[in-house]
């Protein structure tokens, strides 16, 4: 073997000895001349950390093992040792056991007015509604629309937004249409929205972006007829609407809500806004029918 072919050889062999080392980086060293190359060995591995500088080295280097160090304990967990440690404060607990003392007098008063109620909740579920509405937290579903439990299958996000790539909501729809067979789906977006707001509001807003950006198409989609509204509220109100029925749409698109319909005459699908004013719904009066035959025209999927 000539001194060239030997020394690419040997090259070679360190190259794939480094990618296959897990706990050690080896940094070949070739001799100075090529003459060498056949009373000593062209490469003399080194065993150093991935940061070591790669200086050159003889013939009588000696193979050092490299050890990392110990990861530092100075600090190790303290922050949160002290705050494991730390009692709750009292009014924390005064809040956690208010809510199992309203449960408690919420159950009591339930089996009293309507003995075996629990009994009958347990059987399951047949809701008539799919209510798909905003996370805020002062706009209970149920007490609003007067429904008692067992009547309405919940979904809730940041403005009751319906978006074809959010597992989540399509897992909920496509379980209360094709397993529960809910007879109408309502998408309910209240006025003074937040999400609605930060999606007016031009600026980066970090992960929420992605998320927002559904009712930032909404306004793209309906831009003439909302920038004619000089009125910054009213022009607010009416993104919140033009929210809902953009939402009611992308409930239609589904073919699960499609196909639910053209065999049983249901789901229906409706839009409604809540105001905190008057604590009032407001209809928006969706015309679903109609909805559902123009986006039959390209999302037809009951075939």
């Amino acid at each position: 073997m000539s001194a060239t072919r030997l020394s690419n050889y040997l090259l070679s062999t360190a190259i794939r000895h480094h990618f296959t080392t897990s706990s050690r980086v080896i940094r070949p060293t070739l001799l100075p001349k090529a003459s060498h190359l056949i009373s000593a060995p062209a490469v003399i591995p080194r065993y150093c950390s991935s940061s070591s500088s790669s200086s050159s080295s003889s013939s009588t280097t000696t193979q050092k093992e490299y050890t990392s160090p110990s990861p530092s304990t100075s600090h190790k967990d303290s922050a949160w040792r002290k705050m494991h440690h730390k009692e709750t404060p009292d009014y924390l607990k005064q809040d956690h056991d208010r809510v199992f003392d309203h449960n408690r007098e919420w159950a009591e008063a339930q089996e009293k007015r309507d003995p075996g109620y629990f009994a009958k909740l347990s059987e399951g579920q047949t809701p008539d509604y799919l209510w798909i509405g905003c996370s805020d937290s002062r706009i209970p579903a149920e007490q609003i629309a007067g429904l008692a439990p067992g009547e309405a299958f919940v979904h809730r996000n940041i403005a009751n937004l319906v978006p074809n790539n959010d597992l989540n909501t399509m897992a909920v729809l496509e379980y209360a249409v094709r397993h529960l067979h809910v007879k109408h789906i309502v998408v309910c977006g209240h006025y003074g929205c937040g999400g609605v707001k930060a999606a007016m509001t031009p600026k980066d807003l970090g992960i929420l972006n992605p998320w927002l950006r559904n009712i930032r198409d909404v306004y793209r989609l309906h831009e003439k007829e909302l920038d004619a509204i000089e009125d910054d509220t009213t022009r607010y109100n009416r993104l919140v609407e033009l929210n809902v029925v953009e939402q009611c749409r992308n409930v239609v698109k589904m073919a699960a809500v499609q196909q639910s319909y053209a065999e049983n005459g249901f789901p229906i699908v409706h839009g409604w806004a809540f105001g905190f004013h008057d604590g009032l719904l407001k209809d928006l009066n969706v015309d679903f029918e109609s909805m559902l035959e123009k986006i039959q025209k390209i999302y037809n999927l009951t075939d």
